[in-house]
């Protein structure tokens, strides 16, 4: 009979960080819970750490009174048309730069590349002027341009290197049996990509969401404004008041949350994806 292994120390170890670990990530997150259901006394007279004694609800209800659903639904709006359009843009672009080979292909692959370098903000008065000379100031569609265009580079980067590690041998049998380029790419690659879309639907999401300075600049009307203007608006509002300015960011935080929740494993499993090749 064969004796059963004990737990390793290496292992003790990795299950003690992991627990220190969810300790430091976890504690910001239960301070933020719990002081949005303090009132104002409580949380000044209370320790930081300490349950409210009494569960209110009225912080919340100042946030929606607020108008927080209309920033809601233009955060929302921004994300969900300017990932559809950039991740279709960037599976098109990487398609090929991975799978084709003509004479242009690494200069036009470098020109991409080097554009990640280019710091957004000195674009912000030409994207300022243009938005207003094309009548898109002040709304919804100011923000989609630049949230695809800056992001663009990057999403394009990770897809090649992603698509890259898609066996050849599947797009020569579609060849084989008659389809074309467009076919290929629409039939095998692009569902074949979807875990890299979804790694990168999730990265870009994120950054869109939390995307602050454009949507500074190109809107002046709270009915056009995004979720950060709108922590950023509450935070003057209610400066003295703590637990109204945590109600706002534990609802701005819960659908990102809610995101990583449902598509960690397509993250995980378009991140392993993508650093393997062959």
């Amino acid at each position: 009979m064969k004796k059963k292994k004990g737990i390793s120390p290496g292992w003790i170890a990795a299950y003690c960080f992991a627990i220190l670990w969810l300790l430091i990530t976890g504690l910001p997150f239960y301070y933020l819970i719990i002081t949005s259901f303090k009132s104002l006394g409580d949380f000044l007279s209370g320790g930081l750490f300490k349950l409210p004694a009494a569960w209110e609800a009225s912080n919340y209800l100042k946030v929606f009174q607020g108008g927080f659903l209309r920033y809601l639904f233009n955060s929302l709006a921004v994300v969900l048309i300017s990932l559809t359009v950039l991740l279709f843009l960037a599976a098109l672009a990487a398609y090929p730069l991975s799978r084709m080979r003509f004479r242009l292909n690494k200069p036009i692959y470098s020109l991409i590349v080097a554009t990640m370098s280019v710091p957004i903000y000195i674009t912000l008065i030409p994207l300022f002027v243009m938005a207003i000379r094309t009548g898109l100031y002040d709304t919804v569609w100011a923000l989609v341009g630049p949230n695809i265009a800056f992001n663009l580079p990057m999403s394009v980067f990770i897809l090649v290197s992603f698509m890259q590690s898609i066996p050849r041998e599947l797009e020569e049998a579609a060849e084989i049996d008659g389809c074309g380029k467009m076919i290929t790419f629409f039939r095998i690659i692009f569902p074949l990509s979807k875990s890299g879309l979804a790694t990168l639907g999730i990265y870009n999401g994120v950054v869109i969401w939390n995307e602050f300075i454009f949507a500074m600049v190109l809107t002046q009307s709270q009915s056009v404004r995004t979720l950060p203007l709108a922590v950023w608006q509450f935070q003057g509002q209610y400066s003295s008041n703590i637990p109204v300015i945590m109600a706002v960011l534990t609802l701005s935080s819960l659908p990102i949350i809610l995101l990583y929740i449902f598509g960690q494993d397509k993250l995980v499993k378009g991140m392993m994806a993508g650093a393997v090749k062959g």
